[in-house]
């Protein structure tokens, strides 16, 4: 949860404890002045029933007070992390603040690269957007679905996405790439989820994948799974690991974005391995795109 959703769930909490103890004075002076102001009781005294019925008229308001109090805090909680999580998927749909605010990627080593397959810098955060209003919006985002398709060192160099608002060639290439209807799909559920697993402070450039054979990246493109293809899962870092286990196993709306990322990068893997030759599929695997497809395959046992 962000600073602002802590804040405001705790400042919610505060509101809702005041409040409790409130309506538990009101109730306890109820009581008194009951006890106070009742009818007397017989010389015998009360019996021991209707003592145990004062007793329990008595605590059981406060009990459901509190309880009240408990499940409302819970609530404000669930209302919180809500907001939090809707402010993130605006930020992946076009609220994102500029790309100056974030902080800069690793520097990394491009690998050896022809004239049109040359490995981009990599960026966690996805194309910077002038605000628009929803229908905008969702005008810009059918307009970016008509275009040509891309080719395939374009395609590679978006996959890695830019490192900021100077890093013009790479901004162009992921802006074409959405263009293309085919894969359009596959650079949004890539921009999904290295986004939230940033918010969790796993980040790709911390992650240099083992990296699998071409060979391997080919047999998985053509339709094999299991210890043939293990070598894809190269991703060793333990406490990442442990991370997006973690937000699979108990983040329900990430293991969704996960699982359309994976299958959508698979049908990917399927259309564009064959056409690579081995110098391109070296960067591809090398790209953020793909180091997310390691992680996530290992964590959910694609790789067997």
């Amino acid at each position: 949860m962000s600073l602002i959703a802590r804040i405001a769930s705790l400042a919610n909490r505060d509101r809702l404890t005041t409040v409790g103890y409130t309506l538990t004075g009101i109730w306890l002076f109820l009581v008194a002045l009951f006890w106070l102001l009742g009818p007397a009781g017989t010389d015998g005294g009360p019996s021991g029933v209707a003592r145990l019925v004062s007793i329990m008229g008595t605590v059981l308001p406060l009990a459901l007070i509190w309880l009240g109090v408990s499940l409302a805090r819970q609530l404000a909680i669930l209302r919180a992390e809500a907001e939090d999580l809707r402010a993130r998927l605006a930020h992946l749909r076009g609220d994102a603040a500029p790309l100056d605010d974030l902080p800069p990627p690793a520097p990394r080593m491009a690998p050896p690269a022809e004239p049109q397959t040359t490995a981009a810098p990599r960026p966690a955060a996805p194309l910077p957007k002038a605000r628009q209003t929803a229908d905008q919006r969702q005008t810009a985002l059918r307009f970016e679905t008509q275009g040509a398709p891309v080719d395939a060192a374009t395609l590679i160099r978006a996959l890695n996405f830019p490192d900021g608002p100077d890093d013009v060639e790479a901004i162009d290439a992921l802006r074409h790439a959405l263009k293309d209807p085919n894969q359009s799909k596959v650079l949004r559920a890539a921009q999904d989820v290295v986004t939230l697993m940033a918010g969790q402070d796993v980040y790709m450039d911390d992650l240099p994948p083992e990296m699998a054979r071409p060979d391997v990246w080919r047999r998985y493109a053509a339709g094999e799974r299991g210890s043939a293809v293990a070598a894809l899962g190269g991703i060793h870092h333990q406490p990442a690991l442990e991370i997006a286990a973690a937000m699979l196993r108990d983040d329900e709306i990430f293991r969704d974005t996960a699982h359309h990322f994976l299958r959508h990068f698979d049908g990917l893997t399927a259309r564009l391995v064959p056409e690579l030759d081995d110098l391109q599929i070296a960067v591809l695997a090398d790209s953020r795109s793909s180091r997310a497809f390691m992680l996530l395959g290992r964590v959910s046992g694609v790789f067997g």
